[in-house]
């Protein structure tokens, strides 16, 4: 349930309003640019924006945090666009045919995306975010901000002095204005002035229009259309891979944005109810026009650096878009491209982990392999493996440096001999466990004690049971102490030869808090 009363506004009303348009205008080029990207028209990106956002807004598991159109989903959508392409032009299909085909194909995905994300949410998986271990999230976090500032390199063509001096103008006071004031938006009072300045002074350099003529768009709203692709089996089996890609992409880079913004605000997000906010979402822009999405890092941290924490600042953002789209596109042709360049490339600068760099020299090697890696893969390939890739390292460094059981032994008076065991038996130290044993010249009474130990997973209970067997085969008794009820009841050899001790233990074995 949502506490509206502490959430619905963040720090006050005013920012997120003020921070709110700053958001919406920043997410104007972004759109239009991942639009061309996934290769449809810019209003499928603008549109996505609009509906993402403000769902999001309204029902996702952080305040604040804004959604849309982003490059890592746009890539996936590439591959929808031209299979759908080639299928289309085999029917004779070209044109606004073509084209009206070619949506309907990523409408569906965006549709199947969702239910899929809206599963993951409603099984309560997204608690498995916090298996992204921190080298992995400052990887991430690296990564998406070379890319950030990369995607501004695509504006620049054909630049002059004007723009690069624009794009200075707009670092320098989004860099000295917060020293100064708060009262008001840095990105706020950069928009607005420069534009000011561009169009009294009629200065030559690249505007929003120039990208494209959003005037053709004046006056249009989303309207509700089921996508024609939805009852043919065919077109679900051909953009069902996608589909998947799309909401795993979406999901992962939505909950690392969420961690990130935990730990700007210092209060936790909900990500599993994220993950329903993202797929209902998308589910929304499937049946109006719009292509899928996720939570947006970049645009995210623009708003939460001008103030808005609150849900009023991303429905604030998702309304002013869709206005300025429908009414007021005249004025967004005329902000000059410089200004959101200088924005992203402010945000990029933001995001940045520049502390990595002085851990990184301290940090284990491993920690700082993942870290390289991750921000490696995120910038030349894929979000997804980049992030899977970090998780997997980390995890088998963790099973390596943990792969370490062993035994301290000592007789009793009556000759029994003791193996106190000390460590984790899972999968990784069953090799461990096994070299602890001296068969051939242990007394015909053995003792196993793993008060100081304990036992992961079934590999690690198997390994005891396969000792015990093996005791016993040599016609010795063995008894085993200080094993947890359910240890014992999942061993058929050597569970009924377990000791009861006052004081065994309670865990479950892979039980997950």
């Amino acid at each position: 349930m949502l506490n509206f009363k502490n959430s619905f506004i963040g720090s006050s009303a005013k920012n997120d309003i003020l921070s709110g348009l700053v958001v919406a205008v920043a997410l104007v080029p972004e759109a239009i640019a991942f639009s061309f990207i996934a290769q449809v028209s810019p209003i499928v990106g603008l549109y996505a924006a609009v509906i993402l956002g403000l769902i999001t807004a309204i029902f996702g598991g952080k305040p604040g945090m804004i959604s849309g159109a982003t490059g890592a989903v746009a890539i996936v959508l590439v591959g929808v666009s031209l299979t759908a392409k080639g299928l289309l032009e085999a029917q004779g299909l070209t044109g606004a045919d073509l084209s009206y085909g070619i949506i309907q194909y990523i409408t569906l995905t965006a549709v199947i995306a969702g239910l899929i994300q809206i599963a993951i949410g409603a099984l309560k998986m997204g608690k498995f975010i916090r298996l992204v271990p921190q080298p992995a999230l400052h990887g991430f976090v690296n990564g998406l901000a070379v890319v950030i500032a990369s995607s501004q390199f695509t504006f620049l063509e054909g630049a002059g002095a004007i723009m690069y001096g624009i794009i200075l103008g707009t670092m320098a006071t989004m860099y000295l204005l917060p020293k100064v004031t708060s009262a008001v938006p840095a990105g706020l009072v950069a928009i607005i002035g420069f534009t000011l300045a561009v169009f009294f002074t009629g200065a030559d350099t690249k505007l929003v229009g120039d990208l494209a003529n959003l005037t053709e768009f004046k006056g249009m709203l989303p309207t509700f259309s089921i996508p024609t692709t939805l009852l043919s089996m065919e077109a679900i089996i051909m953009v069902l891979p996608y589909a998947i890609i799309v909401a795993l992409v979406g999901i992962i880079e939505s909950l690392l944005t969420l961690s990130v913004l935990d730990e700007i605000s210092g209060k936790r997000g909900s990500a599993n109810q994220e993950c329903i906010a993202q797929g209902t979402g998308n589910i929304t822009c499937g049946f109006f026009g719009a292509m899928p999405g996720c939570a947006m890092i970049g645009q995210s941290i623009i708003n939460y650096t001008s103030g808005g924490w609150g849900r009023l600042s991303g429905i604030t953002a998702a309304v002013t878009l869709m206005l300025l789209i429908a009414t007021l596109t005249d004025i967004l042709n005329i902000i000059p491209v410089a200004i959101l360049v200088g924005i992203m490339f402010m945000v990029a600068i933001g995001t940045f982990e520049w502390s990595s760099f002085a851990r990184i020299s301290k940090m284990p090697r491993s920690d700082a392999f993942v870290l390289v890696v991750v921000t490696a893969i995120t910038i030349v390939a894929d979000l997804a493996i980049a992030v899977i890739s970090g998780v997997i390292i980390s995890a088998l460094v963790f099973a390596w440096k943990h792969a370490k059981v062993t035994a301290r032994t000592h007789l009793e008076d009556d000759g029994t001999k003791i193996y106190d065991f000390d460590g984790p038996l899972f999968f990784g130290s069953v090799t461990a466990f096994n070299e602890q044993f001296d068969l051939a010249h242990d007394p015909k009474v053995v003792v196993l004690d793993f008060k100081d130990a304990r036992v992961m997973d079934i590999s690690g209970v198997e390994a005891i049971d396969a000792i015990t067997k093996k005791y016993l085969e040599a016609n010795k008794t063995i008894k085993i102490r200080h094993l947890s009820s359910e240890c014992k009841d999942i061993m058929t050899n050597a569970g009924k030869f377990c000791t009861y001790e006052i004081d065994d233990p309670k865990y479950k074995v892979a039980y997950d808090y």
